[in-house]
């Protein structure tokens, strides 16, 4: 039996329709075939979505303040490309979404053809710090609901485990979005691990200031920048992949934007660049697959990874490669500035790129850094090994697109460099791996049974 779920079978404060009008009028409950609830509005009290059925998303629905969304493991949550369904945990909220290895919590697409933008995304608010650079949650959320931060960077929002999150993205305006997975000041309190986005017709994971950790991350054939870091994110993350569809990004519009693996802002460019706190996350054991030039490559790639506008930042024992225009972009004196004193740092990694490996630009003091200067920083202070060939770094099937395998070959300078874990990676949420990337080659955890591929 289908049925419509406003909140937890209650009345409605707020209401968003599947055309977008977050002020449509409740309708009577529906009936049909199969067990569908559909959802929309607000959730004002304590909920639980189970595993025996399946929840449609009908535009914006809000989990209110004060109120906990359960999602059993195993539930599966659709949208329709009509109304782009977005499920939103307001600040004060909390979510309690433990999947498992053989159980993932699914988001995706109902339509029979799946495409990108059927789902909206899933959006998380918490109560920590930020800089201040965006005032309000991105992606036409209902005014009641658009504030994030506060000033608890040990904030709770719940817990997100073994998900995937499929052909989500949602643009409102240019600039104005909804990705895969936004975290807005989630506090370090808030349990991430083992999340899939899929197919993202916007970024894959946008972390808006805040102080979360997470592990086992994939970003899968997402349209735009697969780790997105903005208004003083300084959470850690390990074991991370992000895999490019060398044909599919999404589309610019006017801005000029590139798709890369990863983006590091601190300012969004209205705002100072050095406003704090400053976007800084601490990362170990990341696998990065660009285009790498393959037939069909469009031409709005960009980096491997793009750091700028103030941004800080320090990647650790991870592979870059594939980048199409280069492998490390660092634009702005002041990302520039960090690099150079030591404060940001791709250390003990492995890096190619198709173009060059290493690109400065938009700096007001030319002599600040250049391309050269970088290469010496990385290639010396920071002991990463700069190869010419994608081939060098001898992973077993990067670049198949359909079934990438990302562990090292026997041999491989993943496993033969070692890894390190000094200064802010000497921290007990790292784990001391000995290989450098997101895979053990004896254990892939990207191959189980939780995970998709050739989507």
């Amino acid at each position: 039996m289908r049925k419509l779920l406003f909140a937890s079978a209650a009345v409605l404060s707020v209401f968003a329709s599947c055309s977008d009008d977050k002020n449509d009028t409740p309708k009577p409950p529906t009936t049909g075939s199969g067990d569908t609830v559909m959802v929309r509005g607000v959730m004002s009290t304590n909920t639980t979505w189970s595993a025996n059925k399946v929840y449609k998303l009908r535009g914006y629905t809000y989990v209110a303040a004060g109120a906990k969304l359960t999602i059993e493991a195993g539930t599966k949550i659709i949208s329709t490309k009509d109304s782009a369904g977005v499920l939103v945990i307001a600040k004060g909220a909390t979510i309690d979404a433990r999947g498992t290895s053989e159980k993932p919590i699914v988001f995706t697409s109902g339509e029979k053809t799946k495409t990108p933008g059927d789902l909206g995304g899933v959006i998380v608010a918490g109560a920590a710090t930020w800089n201040n650079n965006h005032t309000i949650i991105e992606g036409a959320v209902d005014d009641a609901f658009k504030n994030f931060g506060g000033s608890n960077d040990a904030d709770n929002s719940g817990y997100l485990q073994y998900i995937r999150i499929e052909y989500a993205g949602k643009a409102v305006a240019e600039g104005d979005e909804v990705n895969g997975l936004s975290l807005y000041a989630v506090g370090s309190g808030t349990t991430v691990d083992h999340i899939q986005i899929v197919r993202g017709l916007d970024d894959a994971f946008e972390f808006f200031g805040g102080t979360v950790n997470a592990k086992y991350l994939i970003a899968y054939n997402c349209a735009d920048d697969d780790f997105d870091f903005d208004d003083g994110y300084r959470g850690k993350i390990q074991f991370a992949v992000s895999v490019k569809d060398p044909a599919f990004v999404d589309n610019k519009g006017t801005s000029g934007d590139i798709s890369n693996n990863f983006e590091f802002d601190n300012s969004n460019g209205k705002k100072e660049f050095t406003i704090t706190p400053n976007t800084f996350p601490i990362m170990s054991n990341f696998t990065a697959i660009g285009p790498n030039n393959a037939t069909g490559t469009r031409t709005e790639f960009g980096y491997g990874m793009r750091m700028r506008r103030g941004a800080k930042f320090l990647l650790a024992n991870s592979i870059v490669a594939g980048g199409q225009k280069a492998g490390l972009d660092i634009d702005n004196d002041s990302t520039a500035s960090y690099y150079k004193q030591g404060i940001s740092g791709l250390k003990n990694s492995i890096l190619h790129a198709v173009t060059k490996p290493f690109n400065v630009d938009l700096l007001n003091n030319t002599a600040l850094l250049t391309a050269t200067d970088l290469q010496a920083l990385v290639t010396g202070r920071d002991a990463t090994l700069n190869v010419a060939s994608a081939s060098d770094i001898q992973l077993t099937d990067a670049f198949n697109n359909a079934a990438p395998n990302l562990a090292p070959k026997s041999g491989s300078p993943a496993l033969t460099r070692g890894t390190k874990f000094e200064g802010q990676l000497n921290d007990a949420f790292f784990s001391k791996v000995s290989y450098i990337g997101a895979v053990d080659p004896t254990n892939d955890w990207t191959k189980a049974s939780w995970t998709v591929w050739n989507k």
